[in-house]
């Protein structure tokens, strides 16, 4: 068994590691990540702890779908391009959505990226960088040249506060001008709740941060642009069972479910 020393917030990338792994064995699945039931069955940490948190594992395969097809929309254009997954945890994006050419890095403490590197090799095109996404120092590790750049937070940004999250993407708009951003929100609402949340609520982190609309997020930086969102609500309604009646009204579509938001620094 693999040993792992994870608490607080870093504890939490062991969520959507479980949510992959349990969705990959359905009879129909969202999505499929066999290396994540790889990792969930070698890593020593009780996963039963999460196996009421439902909508957590419904949630998380949604946005693993919306992600990797965003992801996958923008290397078709940008096939060259570098992609810097930011608190990447136990994340397997770069193995699902590689096209042979794209420059990926994944970064995150050095707790999670000790655990990584017991799972993963780095390569010319895919490295692991062991720093806080808050360390002014990250972005001179990127090799960008002139190519395109897609920064992913996934499951990240509500874990900390609002001027932690707005010295962040002032930082992601001067160092990566032009690149686009795809990240997940939550909703104050959810927020305020969070130690009801049915996954997050089994580890000692909390959420901090959420705005209802991604467009939201122009008013923290000048030189941030909203471009689009999804609302996990609008996809496989069949899954979420009572809790998906929420999405045929307007404010519980609004106030109640997570959402994956699209923005470029310009």
């Amino acid at each position: 068994m693999v040993k792992q020393k994870l608490e607080g917030v870093s504890e939490t990338l062991l969520i959507p590691l479980w949510a992959r792994a349990v969705e990959t064995k359905r009879p129909e699945p969202i999505i499929r990540d066999e290396l994540a039931v790889q990792m969930m069955e070698k890593l020593d940490y009780d996963f039963a702890k999460f196996e009421k948190a439902r909508l957590s594992q419904v949630g998380v395969a949604i946005r693993t779908e919306l992600l990797d097809k965003a992801v996958t929309a923008f290397l078709a254009k940008q096939a060259e391009a570098v992609v810097v997954n930011l608190g990447c945890g136990l994340d397997t994006r770069f193995f699902r959505v590689d096209n042979g050419r794209v420059h990926w890095y994944d970064l995150d403490l050095p707790e999670p990226i000790r655990l990584r590197r017991q799972f993963f090799s780095e390569t010319d095109r895919y490295r692991m960088l062991e720093k806080s996404v808050f360390d002014p120092s990250w972005p001179q590790a990127i090799q960008r040249g002139d190519r395109p750049v897609l920064i992913i937070a996934e499951g990240l940004l509500m874990y900390f506060t609002e001027p932690e999250i707005k010295e962040l993407l002032a930082r992601l708009a001067g160092e990566f001008p032009q690149a686009e951003m795809l990240f997940e929100i939550l909703s104050p609402l959810l927020v305020k709740n969070s130690r009801r949340h049915d996954s997050v609520s089994k580890t000692d982190a909390s959420f901090q941060w959420g705005v209802v609309s991604g467009k939201m997020v122009e008013a923290l930086h000048e030189n941030i642009r909203f471009l689009e969102e999804w609302n996990y609500f609008d996809y496989h309604r069949n899954r979420w069972g009572w809790f998906g009646w929420l999405a045929l009204i307007p404010a519980g579509k609004r106030y109640f479910n997570n959402k994956i938001a699209h923005l470029q620094f310009v």
